[in-house]
């Protein structure tokens, strides 16, 4: 597998696989240095100290009443980061999660993505931005407490704070580093998240909502919402009926393992394809023939590459999702590519029935044992053991935003 790139989304292998390089460019904004001194704090009783797996409202102490802010609920790479009144939303949520000994990063569940400091800069001004977590250390914070429901948000790699240019008020002011000086610019509250409208339950209902099987726990609106660029040719419809053909894909009798198991199949999609953008592997120059096995090769040795949600590649593996689908893909194995049935069939058949480089189908992974067992039984060979970490944090990332859309807890063993 090419590491070329510094956050690779699209990988299939059983056994090898290849990753889709995607580049990054980082925008550089100037703000302004934050001079008011430190005022008496407000009594808020809803401040709470900040701990590592536990999802916040930021709240600056120049602003109480506002909060750390993704600009128009965006999820691109560089969408800027500002201050803007508390409004309950998932734009306004962020999880510390640990990254090292007394260092944290800070992700948005609803994006899955990171806080992040601007082309890694270190100058007073520098902006904030949200950008695809990547483990580098404009990304790595020290969260200093106070006292007092106090925190100061320091960035590991300049030693500055996470800061409301200028101190302003208002709404839209540009969220930056700048040299640490105790002001109320860079005083942040920890408070329990605001409840949106649409918020779903925290608490899974006990019994399953209508329907049966994915179409039951992941509503069209959600399926939009976790794949905002998908490409037309992966529609909700396609899943919901794919599945229907395999009566105990994300149907457990249990809600909380079905809305899991849905959220661990889409979390894995959504990696090996860059969020059902992409329907064939960009680089097609491998060799996933193995010409001695499975019939040969008879479509031609550089034709096995990977296509489909779950980037079906190898002869054997057409091979055998041809004949347990009754269709020719040793033969053909563009047509998983050519037709949108096919190509989910190929996702949901791998995910029932195939233990790949694991000892279990994904299906019972997660049922089982937790969402690192997916992963294994999908790129073990590659991603367990600690090889490519950041492939495998890319799926449990997604596996825990997938989780927070649809209100149930992550489960035991993400990683494996």
């Amino acid at each position: 597998m090419q590491l070329d790139g510094p956050v690779p989304v699209l990988t299939k292998d059983v056994p090898m696989r290849k990753s889709i390089p995607i580049l990054f460019f980082a925008l550089a904004f100037v703000g302004c240095s934050s001079v008011d001194p430190v005022r008496e704090e407000s009594t808020d009783e809803s401040r709470e100290p900040i701990s590592a797996g536990s999802s916040y409202n930021l709240k600056p102490q120049s602003a109480s009443t506002s909060c750390l802010d993704i600009a128009a609920a965006g999820t691109a790479d560089g969408t800027k980061l500002q201050q803007w009144a508390c409004n309950g939303t998932g734009a306004q949520v962020f999880r510390p999660e640990s990254v090292a000994a007394g260092l944290y990063r800070l992700v948005n569940p609803s994006s899955g993505k990171c806080v992040d400091v601007a082309a890694a800069g270190t100058a007073d001004g520098t902006a904030m931005q949200l950008w695809a977590c990547n483990g580098t250390a404009a990304q790595s914070f020290r969260i200093d407490d106070l006292g007092g429901g106090k925190n100061r948000i320091v960035n590991s790699k300049s030693n500055k704070c996470l800061d409301v240019a200028g101190a302003k008020p208002a709404n839209g002011t540009a969220v930056q580093i700048w040299s640490c000086n105790n002001t109320n610019a860079q005083i942040w509250a920890a408070a329990a998240p605001g409840a949106p409208p649409t918020q779903p339950p925290t608490t899974p209902p006990t019994t399953p909502p209508s329907g049966s099987g994915i179409g039951g726990v992941v509503s069209e609106t959600q399926f939009n919402q976790m794949f905002p660029r998908r490409n037309g040719f992966y529609t909700y419809q396609g899943l919901v009926s794919t599945a229907q053909a395999y009566g105990a894909f994300a149907n457990s009798a249990d809600i909380t393992l079905r809305r899991r198991e849905a959220a661990a199949f889409l979390a894995n999609v959504g990696h090996e394809t860059g969020d059902l953008f992409y329907i064939e592997e960009i680089n097609k120059s491998g060799n996933y023939c193995n010409g001695g096995a499975c019939g040969g090769c008879p479509a031609g040795a550089l034709q096995y590459f990977g296509r489909g949600p779950i980037q079906l590649s190898w002869n054997c593996n057409y091979k055998a999702a041809g004949d347990a689908l009754g269709v020719d893909l040793l033969n053909a194995p563009w047509r998983v590519a050519q037709d949108a049935s096919i190509a989910w069939k190929t996702g949901v058949w791998f995910w029932m029935t195939q233990s790949g480089a694991g000892t279990q189908t994904p299906h019972n992974g997660i049922l089982n044992v937790g969402f690192g067992e997916t992963i294994r039984s999908i790129n073990g060979s590659l991603e367990c053991g600690g090889r490519n970490p950041t492939q495998v944090q890319s799926r449990i990332d997604r596996y825990r935003r997938f989780c927070d859309m649809l209100g149930v807890s992550y489960g035991n063993n993400l990683s494996c």
